[in-house]
């Protein structure tokens, strides 16, 4: 049976640092890696856009439409869609999924913590 591989903390910044909607781009190994305050929740991804690798974390943090009835327009996802600077992908930051393709096009997350004050990311 083989162990579990463990993961290096990287430390991004201490918790008053980084406010809600607030983002920040780290160097964790060789990873470059886009840390996201999200509504009070850390969420972490790799700063590489599936679609054409561009450095997806320079993108803007919005919301989106959501589904709604014929002629209806209902905006939702408020600070928790990162869209592509290149070509204006989206993403959710809450599971890295695409708006468009979710089952077939993700962006890859990492695990965040926050302990003493500080948030790290679990790579």
């Amino acid at each position: 049976m083989l162990a579990a591989a463990s993961k290096t903390r990287h430390e991004v910044a201490k918790v008053e640092e980084l406010p809600s909607g607030s983002s920040k781009i780290i160097q964790a190994g060789r990873r470059e890696i886009g840390v996201f305050n999200v509504n009070g929740t850390y969420r972490a991804v790799l700063n590489i856009c599936p679609h054409e690798l561009a450095p997806v974390c320079k993108g803007h943090v919005k919301g989106t439409n959501v589904p709604s009835q014929p002629g209806e327009y209902k905006w939702g996802l408020e600070g928790e869609v990162l869209q592509c600077p290149w070509h204006g992908w989206e993403f959710n930051l809450n599971d890295g999924k695409s708006l468009h393709e979710p089952h077939r096009c993700h962006l890859r997350t990492f695990e965040t913590e926050v302990s003493e004050g500080m948030v790290y990311v679990l790579v």
